[in-house]
């Protein structure tokens, strides 16, 4: 079975004049259009595409990576909006359609929405939707307290961020819990910190255990990490140098990376800086 909205791994059945056809073990057939032909292949050998319907509702194959697949979640950007809806660029020539009726607010041209990608029953047409409450359920976790979990950022509230989990259920991360800069759309790893008992879930985005750093460790650390791993600064260097490349006084500095180093996060060398 050829699955639109996936990578599919396909045998090349036939070259003709407008591309390569490519075939499953039902024998059902779709075009990978000339332009995505790789330079090199083989009659009978295997190629993987990603399989959607064209301008015309035809299936068919490329090689171009989509930003979205079927039953993800991912933050997109309006390319047009027209009596239809809105078109959302997930990287292929064809624009996904979101419909005005899966827009939880009107969409507006350029500006970015988290949305779902899914296959309409109906129309057999991959379609996106902006309402995302109702692609995600609590209802029957498939996560546990302490496990690593994939996460998207979708809302800012009172309590802290929201975040999809797994593309299967919603989690918050409160505020308390955050050390570094997110925003709509981010893509990134977090811990199940206490599931609640309405199946709510607390989130981390760091390891349980880890102890919290204070805000000036916490700054000296995210510097370091951005700069690879080494910070040309120590206890000796010039406060002026300190203020210039993290806006704190010596005194802070030395405080920060003393609370690093009894962490065992940094090793402190004569020319700066080391993470461990």
């Amino acid at each position: 079975m050829i699955e639109l909205g996936k990578f599919n791994t396909l045998e090349i059945l036939r070259d003709t004049s407008v591309g390569l056809f490519l075939g499953d073990k039902e024998n059902n057939e779709i075009l990978l259009p000339n332009k995505y032909v790789p330079t090199t292949y083989e009659i009978g050998g295997e190629i993987t595409a990603f399989c959607y319907l064209d301008h015309a509702e035809r299936p068919v194959a490329t090689t171009l990576d989509p930003l979205i697949m079927v039953n993800e979640f991912q933050l997109l950007q309006v390319a047009e909006v027209n009596e239809f809806g809105a078109f959302m660029d997930w990287g292929l020539e064809k624009h996904l359609l979101v419909p005005f009726r899966e827009q939880r607010t009107k969409m507006k041209e350029g500006n970015w929405y988290v949305v779902y990608c899914y296959l309409d029953q109906q129309t057999n047409r991959l379609v996106a939707s902006n309402k995302l409450d109702k692609f995600l359920s609590n209802d029957s976790l498939t996560v546990s307290e302490g496990e690593e979990v994939e996460l998207v950022v979708t809302r800012l509230t009172d309590l802290g961020w929201e975040v999809i989990i797994n593309d299967l259920h919603k989690g918050l991360v409160y505020f308390n819990e955050i050390f570094k800069e997110i925003a709509v759309g981010d893509n990134t790893k977090g811990v199940v910190k206490k599931i609640r008992s309405d199946n709510k879930v607390d989130i981390s985005l760091q390891p349980l255990g880890m102890k919290v750093l204070e805000p000036a460790a916490n700054k000296i650390y995210q510097t370091l990490m951005a700069n690879g791993g080494f910070l040309g600064l120590h206890d000796k260097s010039d406060p002026k140098d300190i203020q210039e490349e993290l806006q704190m006084s010596k005194k802070t500095f030395k405080k920060g990376i003393g609370t690093l180093y009894r962490e065992r996060r940094i090793k402190i060398e004569t020319d700066g800086i080391y993470s461990i």
